[in-house]
């Protein structure tokens, strides 16, 4: 399976200059290409190819004395350039016609030399090499301090040279190993129910605190943003306390990475299978809770606990979003009505009595063993059906639909959110 490993990296005052001319061109060539290709559809001209879009902004460009200076640094850093501006293209068109599935792409745009993430790609053809003393041999940079963690687990086939808002540099190996040895298998089964009061609450009742990382840091955070509003717009001292609030940002960051790495791999190492909530984010950080949801950090727990579970050959299974996890009853399947946040816990009428979150844990949990262990993989919700052409209206009062699969959720009234509802006939 192909991994990532970052590793931190010190270069010199003569390797930074030579960095910053490779960003540099990096980002002219990215930018020309783009450039030539918006001119081309401007003027109804055919699609520029990724070979003519080559020879136009690379090999021609040196020629002329304003580009004369992209020879200064490895040709392999500017046709990665390129090759980015190749795949955005591609995923712009594939989401266009709807081949790739998910939010919409936007079209490339271009890239700013005040971006505050700046990027370099070496691949083999560059030759670049891990040295016996440790460093790495980056061509037309020169040997790189690197600070190694842990040594590679193979040869890398890439390595992305970053330099992030805080002036870190980062060096970021792509490299092929054979897939993990499976851990040990388990018993247990595992539902996690995120939050923001607790982090995670298990099906087994444990409860996570959320740690909150950046309120904890708000204070420090909120008086350098008042030390840097006070600068003068393009000024060194700005300049500077800009670079003070990211690096505290980073730290911030780092921590949070840190703890959910730990929390990933003690989850998945306990539990044989992992079933969790498909949150929506990206709607979640539209609303008051904003501020609290960035700093939980769900999407990169999930995503840890996703290529954890490949690569230590666990199973891991996302539950419909829609799915009324909170509002069902996890002994009898009845579906109450909406629930206050302010509400932690409810009684059902058939007389028990739930935790929210716990409560909520157990049912991701059956959900997500129904989804899998259902005979001969069948789907076990319905699709959602197509609206007849005749109908204006889909009404929320429509008859409701049960599940298929006996003894999972079986609700005794109110609306079940996870299904479609049954649409009535136009009428004649």
């Amino acid at each position: 399976m192909q991994l990532r490993y970052n590793y931190r990296i010190y270069p010199n005052a003569a390797q930074c200059r030579g960095l910053a001319q490779a960003f540099g061109c990096a980002r002219v060539v990215f930018n020309d290409g783009l450039r030539a290709r918006q001119s081309a559809r401007e003027n109804n001209l055919p699609y520029v190819s990724d070979g003519e879009l080559s020879k136009q902004v690379i090999t021609e460009a040196k020629k002329t004395p304003q580009r004369g200076w992209l020879g200064e640094v490895s040709s392999v850093v500017l046709q990665q350039a390129l090759a980015d501006l190749n795949r955005a293209y591609r995923n712009f068109f594939a989401s266009l016609s709807g081949e790739r599935k998910g939010r919409k792409v936007a079209p490339p745009r271009f890239r700013s030399r005040k971006d505050n993430r700046q990027a370099i790609r070496f691949t083999k053809n560059s030759r670049f090499a891990v040295l016996n003393n440790g460093r790495l041999r980056l061509p037309k940079i020169g040997d790189v301090d690197v600070r190694w963690s842990r040594p590679l687990p193979s040869d890398p086939t890439s390595v992305t040279i970053v330099k992030d808002a805080a002036g870190r540099y980062f060096a970021s190996f792509v490299v092929i190993t054979p897939r993990e040895e499976a851990l040990p298998v388990r018993a247990s089964e595992v539902g996690i129910d995120l939050g923001l009061m607790h982090f995670a609450v298990l099906s087994d009742g444990r409860k996570v605190t959320a740690p909150k990382f950046l309120r904890r840091a708000a204070r420090r955070l909120r008086r350098l943003q008042q030390d840097l509003s006070r600068k003068q717009r393009g000024s060194q001292n700005r300049k500077k306390a800009v670079v003070k609030v990211a690096r505290a940002h980073a730290k911030v960051a780092d921590i949070r990475r840190d703890w959910q790495h730990q929390l990933s791999t003690q989850v998945i190492r306990d539990n044989q299978a992992v079933y969790v909530e498909d949150l929506c984010v990206v709607g979640l950080c539209r609303t008051r809770l904003a501020k609290s949801v960035h700093d939980a950090g769900w999407a990169s727990f999930t995503g840890m606990l996703e290529y954890k579970a490949v690569r230590y050959g666990r199973t891991f299974a996302r539950v419909d979003r829609f799915f009324p996890s909170t509002r069902t009853c996890s002994d009898c399947g009845r579906i109450s009505d909406k629930i206050a946040l302010n509400v932690r816990s409810w009684e059902c009428p058939c007389g028990s009595c739930h935790d929210r979150d716990v409560s909520a844990a157990i049912n991701i949990l059956a959900a997500g063993r129904a989804d899998r262990l259902n005979d001969r993989g069948a789907r076990v919700r319905p699709p959602a059906m197509v609206a007849p052409r005749g109908e204006a209206v889909i009404h929320p009062d429509a008859a409701r639909l049960t599940r298929s699969v006996e003894g999972i959720f079986a609700p005794a009234g109110g609306e079940n959110v996870n299904t479609a509802p049954t649409r009535r006939a136009p009428s004649p």
